[in-house]
């Protein structure tokens, strides 16, 4: 049986969209929030921001407040 005791593996218990500041290029678009690679079980509905249209090209996500910041024009 495999090991379920949280205590032994804490970046199992890494909090969705813990980094407040995203740096991203064209490549990564369309941006979506929560980013591929968090957890989905507790984290907020996707959401795609408009980045491009965003003033600075700087958006921050209405549901957890990380900021994306596009870095190529």
């Amino acid at each position: 049986m495999p090991d379920s005791n949280p205590a032994d593996h804490p970046e199992s218990l890494k909090t969705p969209n813990t980094q407040q500041r995203v740096e991203l290029t064209r490549a990564d678009l369309p941006l979506h929030c929560p980013q591929p690679g968090s957890s989905v079980w507790n984290s907020h509905p996707r959401v795609f921001l408009e980045i491009e249209s965003a003033p600075e090209q700087r958006i921050i996500c209405p549901y957890c407040g990380t900021e994306y910041q596009l870095l190529d024009s």
